[in-house]
């Protein structure tokens, strides 16, 4: 069986009980993705952590500022991307960047180059090289972000615009994947693109009403290969399928452990 039919199946499951109509079903899951997605940069704050965090003020003993801050950030620049999704916003280089300085604006700092400076917390696009890790790759030239920023704006835009006539619920999280796949080889920012590209891929997933991706923090390093396969070989292919095993995985936890509660 496809990975395509098998998660169509898990889908169907999932639906049938009526797991997404539980009481706070959003908030949390929200948080879900939040924990995750900054675990994956470093942060040490639980779901848990999170939850007293964002919904009392309690800040957790032995966590540091700075990862506290991130997942603040994270959680309203999500905030704010629902409201633009729900709205079915166009996706634009001012939105990504509005949402790059949510992201970054109580982490990011100022970067002074030959080329000028710039504001990681404004959501200022780079102005010098990066590779990706020690011995890594390089991503594409600063010069060429704006351009190539923009090409991808105009190309998701039209995308998106033929899957809002559509019921292709495989074709709408593929458009999230390539969305994430993208936006993190261009890596427009120098710092919050892992971030941005898995708020993004969120992003459209809620705009299309499908049941968010998670990348779960114990499959870091199999998240991380499959983008550096995807990069070697210049396609987004192994980063998509391994997507969609690791969203199956999820929902299939998700499903077992409702089960539990339940019975």
């Amino acid at each position: 069986m496809s990975v395509h039919h098998r998660l169509l199946e898990v889908l169907a499951e999932y639906k049938r009980l009526r797991i997404a109509e539980q009481i706070d079903y959003d908030k949390f899951n929200l948080y879900s993705l939040i924990t995750h997605s900054t675990a994956i940069e470093g942060s040490t704050v639980t779901e848990i952590e999170n939850q007293l965090l964002f919904d009392e003020g309690i800040t957790a003993k032995g966590r540091s500022l700075q990862e506290q801050l991130m997942n603040l950030d994270l959680k309203k620049a999500y905030t704010h991307s629902i409201r633009l999704a729900k709205s079915q916003t166009a996706i634009s280089v001012d939105l990504l960047r509005e949402l790059s300085a949510m992201v970054m604006n109580n982490t990011g700092g100022i970067y002074n180059t030959l080329q000028g400076t710039f504001d990681a917390s404004k959501g200022d696009l780079r102005l010098l090289n990066v590779t990706a890790g020690a011995g890594g790759r390089s991503y594409m030239h600063f010069a060429k972000v704006p351009t190539r920023l923009a090409e991808f704006c105009t190309k998701l835009n039209q995308r998106r615009q033929v899957l809002h006539q559509s019921e292709d619920i495989i074709a709408q999280y593929e458009l999230s994947f390539d969305a994430h796949y993208e936006l993190v080889t261009i890596h427009p920012w120098v710092d919050g693109n892992g971030r941005m590209a898995r708020l993004l891929m969120n992003h459209l997933q809620f705009e299309y009403g499908l049941v968010p991706t998670k990348v779960n923090m114990a499959n870091k390093a199999a998240y991380i290969q499959a983008l550096v396969e995807s990069r070697e070989q210049d396609s987004g292919e192994p980063f998509s399928t391994f997507m969609f095993q690791e969203h199956i995985q999820n929902l299939q936890q998700e499903i077992a452990t409702f089960r539990r509660t339940i019975s």
